[in-house]
């Protein structure tokens, strides 16, 4: 049976899938691992380990492996070339040398996979433009226009986490001011509370119940992704925003509000809206996409 691996690999576990061309999830697997450089050779074998499970499990080898992870992927689809900050080690590891295959192993950044498993069996199936925004500690991004995931020069396109929307605002971790992770991501909840809330889940909870100052601190947050999201579809004109992440699994907190807001921003010539709907395919997503590169063959 012809079928494609796709290794997602995080600071905490690694995610593994097996993946039909079709699009059905066979096999799925994890495994806890550490962040460090002496993570390394978990985070190898992890990926080693899932693919031979699955294949025992399936009676055949794959056919193709792809890995994503985050940070900058590297322009021959190799390695991961530039991740600054965590992940210490993971830079540069070469997967197809690492995984021993004979063929190329894609590398690509998880946001880029998430949206590329999103439009293959998520919540862009079919679509051929999309914008997808992961909501949680940042906000990540990725895009594709004309049925192709957008890269840019060196892998940066789809940040959309460090576009700004205040020019006097705190700097993101990019060094761009007032940006969108900054204005939303879970990393700065903290300051937009004056210290109430450590995470946007306590803070939608207190909004949920009632506490003004809460609902005030939401609902500003939300109004700032709503016009995030405005501009998205300026650049970009797609057919769907997709959002996914933690942040996401507010529900009606979020989607009700966010609306209003677009509602609000959007441009819509001759009446034309953009769907705003939440990703499907959860934590898996990273993986089901990678899985989706390596079957097409690394290709663009």
């Amino acid at each position: 049976m012809n079928w494609a691996a796709g290794i997602d690999v995080g600071g905490t576990n690694v995610k593994a899938v097996a993946v039909s061309p079709a699009g059905e999830v066979l096999q799925r697997a994890t495994r806890a691992t550490r962040d460090g450089e002496a993570a390394v050779s978990e985070w190898v074998s992890a990926a080693e380990e899932a693919v031979a499970g699955f294949a025992q499990q399936i009676g055949a080898a794959p056919g193709a492996v792809g890995v994503c992870a985050p940070g900058l992927a590297a322009a021959d689809e190799r390695s991961i070339a530039h991740l600054p900050g965590k992940l210490a080690g993971l830079a540069g590891i070469d997967w197809t040398a690492a995984l021993r295959r004979p063929a190329i192993v894609p590398v690509l950044n998880d946001g880029h996979a998430a949206i590329l498993g999103e439009a293959w069996i998520g919540a862009a199936r079919g679509r051929r433009h999309v914008v997808m925004l992961t909501l949680g500690t940042g906000v990540g991004g990725a895009v594709i226009c004309d049925g192709r995931l957008l890269r840019g020069a060196i892998g940066r396109a789809g940040h959309i986490g460090h576009l700004s929307l205040d020019p006097e605002g705190a700097v993101s971790i990019t060094g761009m001011p007032g940006a969108i992770e900054v204005m939303f991501g879970d990393c700065t909840v903290a300051q937009r509370s004056g210290g109430r809330f450590t995470s946007t889940a306590a803070l939608v909870a207190a909004h949920r119940a009632g506490d003004a100052e809460a609902t005030r601190v939401w609902l500003r947050s939300v109004r700032a992704l709503g016009c995030a999201l405005g501009s998205c579809i300026n650049l970009f004109d797609p057919e769907v925003i997709v959002l996914g992440g933690g942040i996401a699994q507010a529900g009606e907190a979020l989607f009700v509000p966010l609306a209003h807001e677009v509602e609000r921003v959007e441009w819509r010539p001759a009446g034309h809206r953009v769907a705003i709907v939440p990703a499907t395919l959860g934590e898996w997503a990273g993986a089901i996409g990678a899985a989706r590169r390596a079957l097409e063959g690394g290709g663009a």
